[in-house]
């Protein structure tokens, strides 16, 4: 057992109570005993650390240990002169475990904060703070998990752009959008969220799709209302048309009616099961205001098959 506590923590003797507790923290997280069973060593560390935190955490027994009264195992260094050392302490139990002596330091904050469970020794079940090596203490908890709502441009969504968002802890991430994400289910960003004694929690975002000035959504596939000439619509012709990949041809054949409905294939949102839906391009024939040519052929046309482009509703 190492008769310094201070070379034990690792700390000076000038050190502060956080110090000490920070630096007890760390060595009791990498040597408890649940976590090296086949370690002996460790539990011998381990328990050296303990006493060592027992002793500088006392005000009464630090300043007792500094002037030379007591050892590190808080026992008078002059047991015949009257000083009425203090036993306590963190040591092995009859039974192989370990235990709190009844003027030990209450370490229970420290083992809270480090294991999920408090440090206080149990009162039935085996000695020592966790209920000797018999009984394991509850899994400590991981950290509360973060919701997140992102709203995503309409083009981005459809091609699955990575997004780059901020975290509520400051930390900037590229965000690679799924199918399932811009369809409705939550991303999962594991370990993102808040931090807890068991681990970080994560970060749950759910994606919203922002509307378009001319495309529409509908499930797998994306509308569009394109406006075409009369002498398109008559003669027919090919026409740049814009899709969320960027502009493309599309051919209008002749005598396309207002309402005539072309499809692009793949030009739609992606697939929950792979794959993209589909453009659907929507003709409107646009007349020209005013165009007295127009009007004068009108006036002059007669079609050649006498219809009613009204039959369909029965009037």
């Amino acid at each position: 057992m190492a008769a310094d506590p201070y070379a034990t923590l690792g700390v000076s003797k000038g050190a502060s109570e956080a110090e000490i507790k920070s630096a007890y923290r760390k060595l009791a997280k990498e040597l408890h005993p649940d976590r090296n069973k086949d370690n002996p060593q460790a539990a011998d560390k381990f328990s050296a650390a303990t006493m060592a935190y027992d002793l500088l955490s006392d005000k009464d027994k630090r300043a007792q240990f500094d002037r030379g009264e007591i050892d590190v195992e808080g026992n008078p260094t002059h047991p015949f002169g009257g000083m009425g050392g203090q036993g306590g302490g963190f040591r092995r139990g009859s039974g192989g475990g370990f235990e709190f002596s009844s003027d030990s330091a209450d370490l229970g904050d420290i083992f809270e904060g480090l294991f999920g469970g408090s440090g206080r020794r149990q009162q039935s079940g085996g000695g020592g703070p966790f209920g000797g090596f018999g009984r394991r203490p509850p899994p400590p908890q991981k950290g509360a998990d973060v919701a997140y709502k992102l709203a995503v441009d309409f083009e981005d969504a459809a091609r699955l752009d990575t997004q780059r968002i901020t975290l509520a802890s400051g930390k900037t991430i590229d965000l690679k959008l799924t199918a399932a994400a811009v369809n409705g289910s939550q991303m999962k960003l594991t370990g993102q969220g808040e931090q807890g004694p068991g681990g970080a929690g994560d970060a749950l975002v759910s994606i919203t799709v922002k509307s378009h000035r001319f495309y529409e959504r509908d499930g797998d596939d994306i509308r569009l209302d394109v406006p075409i000439g009369l002498d398109e619509a008559v003669l027919g012709a090919k026409i740049k048309v814009p899709t969320v990949d960027g502009p493309v041809m599309l051919t209008v054949p002749k005598n396309a009616a207002s309402g005539k409905t072309l499809r692009l294939k793949g030009r739609g949102f992606p697939k929950a099961k792979g794959g993209r839906g589909d453009q659907l391009v929507r003709l409107e024939i646009d007349l020209p205001e005013n165009d007295e040519a127009l009007t004068a052929f009108v006036k002059e046309w007669t079609p050649g098959t006498p219809q009613n482009p009204r039959s369909k509703l029965g009037v």
